[in-house]
């Protein structure tokens, strides 16, 4: 007799007698039998395990070598042959355990983990230094609400503040972008939209701008618009400053979004009728609206912070100037410059400081407003769109069932 045993279930999915398996151990091979879920993106124990005994081997294989028997000496030189031996004995028992293949994957995984957080660290270390020596002059509101008409390089941190420039970097600021983006846009719907061969002199014009150095931007308006046309400096100048730099790096983050743009819209478009302008303005354009106003942030972001081109365009003011087009004007980047370099004292210091962390939290600001806006990829509905979709949806069956008069004039393709 067979030592597996079998009772009869009453009948199976076809409805034909069934036999179950009731033998010791069926449960067990049956739970086995099973197909398991694999998680792609599951963190194991072996995945945390095996770095962390790597990155420990490495530091006391490092040690004693690079203290007693290396020619080196130094933290950086330490870390940079710790970071190796890691790498090296990482690769291996990864190699070991799972293969060749797994041991390229990993390695190169843990090679960019690594570097991001080694960048991550030290943007967070800058941060926080300049934060640590600008806390003293920022915690006080006058540093945000007085100029420095009143404060000279020896007077406490209690008089003077920066208001004259933040309002002198916001106008120019401004005025840089009312006069890059339109040009940037314009010239990338010339680049992406049109092209041929006409396209490429523009576009080799804007790669060289990119690479252009900052303070070329600064003497090129100090040459052509304040001694040429006998302009003074002031705002004005330094925003056209800031137009150079800004406009090549529009210029070319939006020509990427405008690519970006799936074809089949602007066939669609074409076979409702409309040209190639009413396209450009009606389907592209608002397409690409979310990715060309995160370029737009992006080059302001970039022009922020510039100091060389104002060095020769905006001049230097410790009062309020609100009129970019009449006098000097300053600007942080200038006002950080004048209180670190030009006035050494232990509260000017303080207070350039704290215009850098200013400086940094405006920064911080047009960052994540870009990334906010641009989250989404071309095409793609914002949620207040997705909802107004859903509630024309809803709406559609009622508005079937009225009468032709009460529905109003069927919709014309010509209007685009």
């Amino acid at each position: 007799m067979s030592a597996t045993t079998s009772s009869r279930h009453p009948e199976d999915a076809l409805g034909h007698p069934a036999e179950v398996d009731v033998s010791p151990g069926a449960a067990d091979r049956a739970v086995r039998a099973q197909p398991r879920m694999i998680r792609l993106r599951g963190v194991s124990a072996e995945d945390v395990l095996v770095p962390a005994a790597a990155a420990v081997a490495a530091l006391a294989l490092v040690w004693y070598p690079y203290e007693n028997v290396l020619p080196f000496s130094g933290a950086l030189g330490f870390w940079v042959c710790w970071y190796i031996a890691f790498l090296v004995l990482y690769c291996a028992v990864t190699a070991l355990r799972a293969g060749r293949r797994a041991m390229v994957d990993r390695g190169v995984a843990a090679a960019t983990a690594t570097a991001g957080i080694f960048a991550l660290a030290v943007i967070l270390e800058q941060v926080g230094y300049v934060a640590l020596r600008g806390w003293a002059a920022v915690k006080h509101l006058n540093f945000f609400t007085q100029t420095m008409v009143a404060a000279g390089p020896l007077q406490p941190l209690t008089v003077g503040g920066i208001v004259h420039a933040l309002v002198g970097s916001l106008e120019q600021l401004g005025l840089a972008t009312a006069f890059s983006v339109p040009l940037g846009i314009t010239a990338a719907l010339f680049l992406a939209e049109i092209g041929g061969p006409r396209a490429q002199p523009v576009r080799v014009i804007v790669t060289a701008m990119t690479a252009l150095p900052e303070i070329v931007a600064g003497l090129f308006i100090y040459t052509m618009v304040i001694i040429t046309l006998g302009l003074h400096a002031c705002g004005f100048a330094a925003s056209l400053a800031l137009t150079v730099m800004m406009l090549p790096i529009v210029t070319r983050g939006a020509e990427v979004i405008l690519r970006l743009v799936p074809n089949n819209l602007r066939e669609a478009s074409y076979a409702l009728g409309a040209n190639h302008a009413r396209t450009t303005w009606y389907v592209v354009l608002p397409t690409a609206r979310a990715g060309l106003t995160t370029v737009s942030i992006l080059g302001m972001a970039r022009a922020v912070g510039e100091t060389a081109p104002l060095l020769f365009t905006a001049g230097f003011t410790n009062e309020m100037n609100a009129n970019p087009f009449s006098g000097p004007q300053s600007g942080l980047p200038i006002l950080i410059w004048d209180f670190i370099r030009k006035n050494p004292t232990q509260t000017m210091i303080e207070r350039g400081f704290g215009a850098g962390l200013a400086l940094m939290v405006m920064v911080l600001v047009l960052f994540s407003a870009a990334r906010l806006l641009g989250g989404k990829a071309p095409g793609e509905m914002t949620r207040r769109q997705r909802r107004r979709l859903a509630r024309d949806a809803a709406l559609a069956p009622a508005r079937a069932e009225r009468p032709p008069a009460e529905q109003g004039a069927p919709w014309q393709g010509a209007g685009l």
